[in-house]
């Protein structure tokens, strides 16, 4: 199968990592000079101040270097921080202070206890007003409370090195220099993810728009901007008309869209806007043009990965053009997905969802995410949703969506590599003295209403009148991303930080210290993170918080705790679990979260952060993009091949016979059920007592008379009852039960043969929950019945007529939503709840008429790859050298008695694809689907087929 190392990956989002931006670039930033952190007893100028106004947040404030008053361009974003900006601190002095007005009061303005911090120089002077000096809440922001959310026609300042530029004219007729920065407004996760794995993504191109004003760009400095961008930094920019961009943008993404995923949606009487928005023609045309820019760039072989809510619509407008109809396109959901009952609010919900359902892999960040997913498809677009995805058009002809889970996460390497430079010890050892004998809690938030920052202030306010002896003690340093006033005011933060600043602050102390971006590097950030004694997130609903897992990495030494909402995705993952879980709702119980986070035993922390840190260093950057693009590869290939059936070859006898005969040692794998065994699937003929069919038996039989011949049956089908009859009518060959669960090994003549359990060390449990769920949809679906096997389960939800009749639609839907009531059943554990399937690690084979379910790392695969295996249960040598098998490396076993020939018949496809692999292996499929196999047969000519085999000597 095709590694998606082999593709060039296309990377459709919104914001391209880079942008064009008219003017001069600033100069290279200078050389870096901080002092050494201040020694008790030492008394420079205490703190800096800072006295030029703050430009309004949506401009991006221009950075300076620690140490200098020189802007040197805009503040990078967390993840651009991470990756470029590298400084080494050295011992000069600063080569600019400015006075402080408290300095004369250095005694004031340290803790009240009387810390050895008595002054040190800061070199950046907003965060020396707003970490190191009281002050109350006041913003300073322009008043731009009706302006839109971006405002695209404020670009950036510059980069903090000299990009290149140019000088193109505009539309009119000027000639300006433009260069190439940072954008600010790219989704900074996803291009940290790509850029964790960029020497395995060899080739890639980023589809997106500039993130600013590009009316006024003429056509010769757009040709101009598509050739660098595309040599230089690989991304391809799409150009669309601001008025378009802007509704699409600021209108229906963030007060349609954005609501109805966070579960926000607005009161009917008081706003028509999310009901009717006419926006919704802009969000077509956008996505419209982004499937333009696709195609015409468009290569055979590329894997196309839409990213995020902006471009629900683009894979099926891609999937409609000839040129893509088979291409791989995987569409991934970074934020939320409400339920059903929300979703179906959306006028538009259909074409949303079908506009999604184009591609071959739709990812989410959760379970819960994937499964609302389901079930809003099933209910909204009568569709069958299992557990695996979505099957769109019908059972028999139609394609299949797969839905998976994909939860992102950081680039661990990276992060520590940061973490070890020079100005992060700076800082920690600067906040350490500052802070001296105080608590200090940590959070970062965007300000609207759904990331819950008020309910998080009114959570601390709580704290400080329950605990007063905390007063004066404990500080709260909330960071705030990319807002602006208006977004200030939606949040209603402003207020709360004003009262609870002027009820508890003195001279010495301000309990609430409230930053934006522009005020702090990611450097200081980290430092921030590093001497935290608790992190706090109290978002109403968010998608995965990767701040948390920074924070967990950065308390490597201290390993304080994590106050979490249950309502983010990362508390879904089992690793997370050992926060503190919190119901932001609930000002009360927060409050005594913080408390216990502050008052938490060193010994229990530990335990916590340990949970925390191997989820983290386990659900990486790394882990998210190779996982989702090598599962969209893998869904493609299955989806294609299901149309290509006839580019397969029937059996030719006439080539494989002489191989048979010549080959001095087969391996011969046989399908029981479907392919030397039709069974009567009627209700009365799978009631009936199992009596083992004569001339199978009789072919086996013939098989295993010759010497050269190792045979195995592969069945689904119980031991008991059943597979134990054939093992009695069919003694020298080996058997395979329960779709892998049950091996009955080959007899020797110092051995006799023997059942094998593989899933003896694996908790079945969960057969419990499972029958009875199955029970009960068996009483509301007429004609079905359980079917409970010694380590599986499987429900007959048809026995009818196999014609599409209204009854057998019901029965199809019936079966899927008893999957999902498997895979979602809460089962309580300890303290925590979890899904059933997630619990037990289950997994569901669906059929026409049944579907299967079973532990999740059983299947005909693994059974086969043991029976292969060195030692395995066929004591035979390997038949080749297939990864799969995972031989051991030491391993020097004789390779001269090796299998020549190995011929596999079945229908299971996975089995088949992975024989492949091995040079002497023939493999024909007889499930009439489409099938990698290198031939098909039909199941009604497959016994006179292998009659000629047997026949041969």
């Amino acid at each position: 199968m095709s590694s998606f190392r082999n593709h060039r990956i296309i990377i459709a989002s919104l914001f391209l990592p880079s942008t064009a931006v008219l003017g001069e670039s600033n100069p290279p930033t200078p050389d870096l000079h901080l002092p050494p952190p201040v020694a008790p007893g030492v008394s420079p100028a205490l703190l800096q101040s800072n006295t030029k106004p703050r430009t309004p947040p949506f401009r991006h404030q221009p950075s300076r270097s620690l140490g200098s008053n020189t802007p040197v361009g805009p503040l990078k974003s967390i993840v651009e921080d991470l990756k470029s900006r590298a400084v080494t601190p050295t011992a000069s002095s600063p080569g600019v202070e400015s006075t402080n007005p408290f300095s004369k009061f250095a005694s004031l303005t340290s803790p009240r206890n009387g810390s050895p911090l008595s002054g040190a120089a800061s070199p950046v002077p907003e965060l020396a007003d707003s970490i190191m000096s009281p002050r109350k809440f006041m913003t300073t922001h322009a008043d731009i409370q009706h302006m839109a959310r971006l405002q695209r026609k404020q670009s950036s300042r510059s980069s903090s090195r000299r990009p290149e530029r140019d000088y193109f004219g505009t539309n009119g007729g000027s000639y300006q220099p433009w260069h190439v920065e940072p954008n600010s407004h790219c989704n900074g996760g996803l291009k940290n993810a790509v850029d964790s794995v960029k020497d395995r993504l060899r080739q890639k191109l980023w589809v997106g728009t500039l993130g600013s004003s590009t009316d006024s760009f003429g056509e010769e400095m757009r040709s101009n901007v598509d050739r660098r961008m595309k040599e230089q930094y690989n991304s391809l920019p799409v150009w669309i008309p601001d008025a378009e961009f802007e509704s699409c943008y600021d209108e229906f993404c963030h007060q349609v869209l954005w609501p109805c995923l966070h579960y926000a949606v607005p009161d009917a009487p008081k706003t028509k806007l999310f009901y009717e928005s006419a926006s919704f023609k802009q969000y077509v045309a956008v996505n419209q043009r982004f499937a333009d820019a696709i195609i015409e760039n468009y290569q055979e072989g590329d894997l196309i990965w839409v990213n995020d809510y902006h471009l629900m619509l683009l894979p099926s407008m891609l999937r409609a053009h000839p040129k893509l109809a088979d291409a791989p396109i995987g569409f991934f959901l970074h934020v939320a997905f409400p339920s059903s009952e929300i979703f179906r609010c959306l006028s538009v919900r259909e074409s949303l969802l079908r506009g999604v359902l184009a591609a071959d892999l739709v990812g989410f960040q959760t379970a819960s995410y994937a499964r609302h997913f389901r079930q809003t498809v099933s209910r909204i677009l009568a569709l069958e949703a299992l557990p695996k995805g979505i099957q769109v058009e019908g059972a028999e002809h139609g394609r299949f969506v797969d839905v998976g889970v994909f939860p992102m996460g950081i680039d661990v390497g990276a992060l520590r590599e940061k973490k070890r430079e020079a100005d992060v010890s700076y800082w920690v050892q600067l906040l350490k003295q500052r802070y001296a004998g105080m608590k200090i809690v940590v959070g970062r938030d965007k300000l609207d209403e759904v990331q819950g920052v008020r309910h998080k202030l009114d959570a601390f306010e709580q704290f400080l009148k329950k605990y007063p002896e905390f007063q004066q003690q404990v500080v709260l340093i909330q960071v705030a991303l990319q807002t602006t006033e208006s977004n200030e005011l939606a949040g209603g933060v402003s207020d709360v930080v004003s009262r609870i600043n002027s009820q508890f602050s003195t001279l010495t102390y301000q309990p609430v210290v409230f930053l934006h971006t522009q005020d702090l590097t990611f450097s200081q950030y980290l430092a921030l993170l590093t001497v935290a004694d608790a992190f706090l997130v109290t978002s109403l609903r968010e998608g995965m918080a990767l701040r948390t897992h920074e924070f967990v990495e950065c308390q490597e030494g201290r390993h304080r705790p994590l106050i979490l909402s249950e309502f983010t995705g990362s508390y879904s993952y089992s690793g997370f679990r050992s926060c503190i879980a919190i119901n932001p709702y609930d000002t009360r119980g927060t409050a005594k979260a913080i408390h216990q986070a502050l008052t938490m035993s060193d010994e229990e922390a530990l335990s916590r952060w340990e949970d925390l840190h191997n989820h983290v260093v386990t659900q990486t950057a790394q882990t998210f993009v190779t996982s989702f693009l090598t599962r969209c590869v893998r869904a493609n290939t299955e989806h294609v091949s299901q149309t290509i059936l006839s580019s397969v070859a029937p059996l030719d006898t006439a080539r494989l016979l002489p191989r048979y005969k010549h080959s001095s040692k087969r391996l011969l794998l046989f399908d029981f059920e479907g392919s030397i065994w039709q069974r009567d699937m009627t209700r009365a003929g799978l009631l009936a007592p199992f009596e083992p069919p004569k001339e199978t038996i009789a072919l086996l039989n013939k098989f295993a008379e010759d010497s050269r011949n190792e045979v195995w049956l592969l069945s689904g089908m119980p031991v008991k009852g059943v597979m134990e009859k054939i093992a009695d009518a069919a003694p020298n060959i080996g058997i395979v039960a329960e779709n892998g669960c049950f091996i009955k090994t080959r007899p020797t003549r110092k051995e006799a043969f023997t059942w094998i359990n593989m899933v003896a060390n694996f908790n079945l449990t969960w057969k419990g929950a499972c029958v009875e769920i199955l029970n009960y949809f068996t009483e509301r679906t007429p004609g079905s019945f359980v079917e409970e096997r010694e380590a599986s389960v499987v429900w007959r939800f048809w026995t009818g007529p196999t014609d599409d009749c209204s009854d057998r639609q019901w029965a199809r839907r019936q079966a899927a939503e008893a999957q999902n009531h498997i895979f979602d059943r809460q089962v309580p554990r300890l303290r925590i709840s979890r899904l059933l399937g997630e619990r037990y690690g289950l997994r569901i084979i669906p059929g026409a008429n049944s579907f299967l379910v079973l532990p999740n790392n059983i299947s005909r695969s693994t059974a086969v790859g043991a029976i292969l295996h060195p030692g395995g249960p066929a004591h035979s040598p390997r038949s080749g050298r297939a990864a799969w098998m995972s031989p051991d490396p030491g391993d020097d076993e004789n390779m001269s008695d090796e299998v020549t020939f190995v011929f596999a018949v079945g229908g299971d496809e996975k089995l088949l694809r992975r024989l492949n692999e091995l040079d002497n292996a023939e493999t024909c499929s007889t499930s009439r689907k489409g099938t990698d196999a290198r031939w098909k047969l039909d199941p009604k000519e497959t016994m006179p087929v292998l009659w000629q085999f047997a026949n041969l000597r």
